[in-house]
């Protein structure tokens, strides 16, 4: 007997026929418009970043997994020995702004992507505004401003008021990247200036303007645009609540600058700081001055931090700063008040609040007639400049034993070093440069760590006696000696 057995092929083509056609249509899927997390299904917090409600849905198109095989192909250009490769093309040229070409690293290169990223209000159209007019009088070529946020005549005002108007510089309002490119296409400027990369977006690409996947296809644009055309571009970035780059992660990875925009609104004080430079150091700190007209320059910012005073007065203490490669000499202050019963307050502006607490505990234990735990302790910086490196940790105490002890420092005098729990004073980083910057604007007395003078650094600076200190109570001593000198 001969049994049939039927051939499943056509059902079997069939069936893969339609899971490829299944495979090819487009599915839901669900992504983190905070920080571009693809959770396999929809949930209220996104497991990555912790925000709530920010997983939406979105379409996906093609196979999950293509199995394609990439084959080689011949380059469009061959590479070359390194020696025969011009570096012309890589100059940065001069903004006009001193302190941002500075952090800059000399200026703009042409073809560079800078992300300028800061908190609303801190001054980064007014900055931005100043370069574009800048740009547009001395390199030669059009710059061309494009704001998403405010109207022509909004930046019209702004500009008359800070008096950047020139025939070079051009203006549009737009939130389109279609017309973004046309604008570049019709003015062909040598700068352009986006404020912001969160309002522009792109009909090709889903999300909502401002969404990770919109901000993340505007950069790549951009950044293809820039790099093809030669155009030096700026784009400005906002911060979340924590202080970092609204957007996705590898919008910082796109850009070749990323510097950050600071400043407390209470202060005229305003700071650039680089993060990231592909063409230059990553640590420099550019120091700006707001005012009524604009935003200027501060090539010597030190005078800020400082409070010149007609006779000595106790609770204060100079010590030097570093923001990245700037020493920048910083008067710290103390006060101390009246015992209190239970806990008393710990208040500080511009420190490390958790320092000070350190800071106090190693007084209370390692110096003799100061008695610190149950009086009330304020402690701030002058000029609106924040402080938290240990290097300042000296300064802070000797502050706080010239307030508690009423011992007023002598007003030549600056401190420079860390301290440990067991009251020693720790070497810093930066000594020579601090002390070099201390001497310029008149010290005449420095503090430092054992190993940290003169004979262990090199030669110090003229006319300033710098006398190392082992531990709290022997700077306490160097104190007293140099204030009855």
């Amino acid at each position: 007997m001969t049994t049939s057995r039927s051939t499943p092929a056509r059902g079997g083509a069939a069936s893969g026929a339609s899971r490829g056609r299944a495979a090819r249509e487009p599915r839901p899927a669900y992504e983190c418009d905070a920080c571009g997390h693809q959770p396999p299904k929809w949930v209220g917090r996104c497991p990555e970043c912790g925000e709530w409600g920010s997983v939406v849905e979105c379409t996906v198109t093609g196979p999950m997994v293509s199995g394609r095989v990439v084959s080689s192909r011949l380059p469009a250009e061959p590479a070359r020995p390194i020696a025969t490769i011009s570096a012309a093309p890589a100059r940065a040229r001069p903004t006009g702004v001193s302190e941002l070409d500075r952090v800059l690293g000399g200026g703009l290169v042409p073809g560079a992507v800078v992300l300028l990223a800061g908190e609303p209000g801190v001054g980064k159209s007014t900055l931005l505004l100043d370069v574009a007019q800048q740009w547009a009088a001395g390199a030669g070529s059009p710059s061309l401003v494009v704001s998403g946020e405010e109207s022509v005549s909004q930046v019209r005002l702004r500009a008359e008021r800070m008096g950047t108007l020139h025939d070079q510089l051009y203006l549009a309002a737009e939130s389109d990247l279609s017309a973004v490119l046309g604008h570049l296409d019709a003015v062909k400027p040598g700068l352009l200036v986006l404020d912001s990369v969160q309002t522009i977006s792109t009909t090709g690409t889903e999300g909502v303007p401002g969404g990770v996947t919109q901000v993340r296809a505007v950069t790549a644009a951009l950044v293809a645009v820039a790099k093809e055309r030669g155009i030096a571009t700026v784009l400005v970035g906002h911060v979340t609540k924590d202080g970092q780059v609204a957007g996705p992660r590898v919008l910082e990875h796109l850009v070749d600058v990323v510097l950050h925009f600071e400043g407390d609104k209470h202060s005229s004080l305003r700071m650039v700081r680089g993060v990231k430079n592909r063409f230059g150091a990553a640590d420099e700190v550019g120091c700006f001055e707001m005012h009524e007209g604009g935003i200027s320059s501060l090539a010597d910012p030190s005078g800020l931090f400082l409070t010149r005073y007609s006779e000595p007065v106790p609770g204060t203490c100079v010590t030097v700063a570093m923001e990245g490669r700037r020493a920048l000499v910083t008067e710290v202050q103390a006060l101390i008040g009246a015992t209190v019963a239970g806990s008393p307050r710990r208040t500080v502006s511009g420190l490390d609040g958790a320092r000070l607490a350190m800071v106090l505990a190693v007084l209370q234990r390692r110096t003799e007639r100061l008695t610190l735990h149950d009086r009330e302790v304020f402690a701030a910086t002058v000029g609106g400049i924040r402080v938290v490196e240990p290097a300042a940790d000296l300064a802070v105490a000797l502050a706080v034993a010239s307030g508690g002890l009423n011992l007023a420092i002598a007003p030549n005098l600056v401190a420079i070093g860390e301290v440990g729990l067991t009251g020693e004073v720790r070497r810093v980083g930066a000594v020579p440069r601090r002390l070099a910057e201390a001497a310029r604007l008149g010290f005449r007395v420095a503090l430092v760590p054992q190993g940290c003078g003169p004979g262990s650094t090199g030669a110090g600076p003229e006319n300033m006696r710098v006398m190392e200190v082992t531990d709290v109570r022997s700077a306490l001593q160097c104190v007293a000696r140099a204030s009855a000198e």
